[in-house]
């Protein structure tokens, strides 16, 4: 194995990197790593993001070996070093994992080797150096930083970019993983950027809507899949986020968007206050065509599960925008 990072332990992170003959350990609080972390602007269309089934994640990165988990822990440890934000961290483990399985391996197509199958006859290095980890990861994060678009596309598609495969499609594969990686190995609860900032939010007119609320919240960053069941928490879709944000504070609701803007008292949109319901419909006339609900937070912000592949997430909202309905649903009253 050319690299291993061992991590453990619920608050302490002890990072061992193997590079040749030299170990560096490293030991890094969770506060720490934290501190170190530099999320990426919100764009919550963006990765760290799953489109695949919900759980799929996490059960693919329950397979991974000692080594394959040493290189991840490798990537991430060399990207905080760096001050790069989690997006980048996730191409990078996306890109190994097609690559190599996230292995430094010794052979490959022609002379393509190490965990990013890069070809020293193609000006990535010599065969020493793309087989040691840790100039492999630092190689990649130079040439994946120097992308003009790389923050502002689907983490596989950046993958690509590097890599230039003739199967560009294939890193895709691997994003769900790679997300569920980033919460528990990189210790970032809140890998998009979305959810921070949330400014002067107004106090709950309810105890059962700031219940509800504070659940919701809770939920960011985990992935929408659409007839999310509403009996397990590993992903959303939006009614079903209402669902059980609601239900742990003791209103019931329906299971669908078009059933829940009949679940409460009516009132204007303007007088909308945190907890409140907001609907969006095809036509803002006729309730038959609403397909999407958020929940209110007050300060023109809403959190919602918003599409395929857009994670849980905070996002401003404004009363005017295209295919809201004029009236807000208060739960429980």
């Amino acid at each position: 194995m050319k690299g291993a990072v061992i991590v453990g332990g619920a608050t302490v992170v002890v990072a061992a990197v193997v590079v040749g003959l030299g170990v560096v350990n490293t030991v890094v609080t969770t506060s720490e790593q934290a501190a170190q972390v530099r999320l990426a602007s919100c764009n919550a269309s963006l990765g760290p993001s799953s489109t695949a089934p919900a759980a799929s994640g996490a059960e693919a990165a329950q397979r991974l070996n000692p080594e394959q988990q040493g290189t991840v822990a490798a990537i991430i440890t060399i990207g905080k070093q760096r001050g790069l934000p989690p997006l980048a961290w996730q191409v990078a483990i996306q890109a190994g994992m097609t690559e190599s399985g996230l292995r430094s391996l010794g052979y490959g197509d022609r002379d393509s080797l190490g965990i990013f199958q890069m070809r020293p006859s193609m000006g990535w290095g010599s065969p020493e150096q793309v087989t040691n980890p840790e100039y492999a990861i630092n190689k990649f994060y130079d040439v994946l930083t120097k992308l003009p678009d790389w923050e502002q596309q689907r983490p596989g598609d950046s993958a690509q970019d590097v890599e230039r495969s003739a199967f560009p499609e294939r890193y895709h594969r691997w994003e769900a993983m790679a997300a569920h990686l980033i919460g528990t190995t990189g210790a970032v609860a809140n890998p998009t950027g979305c959810g921070q900032g949330v400014g002067a939010l107004l106090p709950a007119p309810t105890q059962a809507a700031g219940a509800a609320i504070q659940w919701a919240l809770g939920q960011q960053g985990k992935p929408y899949q659409w007839g999310a069941a509403t009996t397990q928490q590993d992903s959303f879709d939006c009614s079903s986020l209402m669902v059980q944000s609601y239900r742990s504070s003791g209103i019931q609701l329906p299971r669908t968007s078009r059933e829940q803007y009949r679940a409460g008292a009516m009132l204007p949109i303007e007088q909308a206050q945190p907890g409140d319901l907001l609907f969006w419909a095809t036509d803002e006339s006729d309730p038959r065509t609403i397909h999407h609900v958020a929940m209110y937070l007050g300060d023109g912000k809403i959190v919602e599960a918003q599409q395929d592949g857009v994670p849980v997430h905070i996002r401003d909202v404004k009363f005017s925008e295209g295919e809201l309905m004029a009236q807000a649903v208060r739960p429980g009253v």
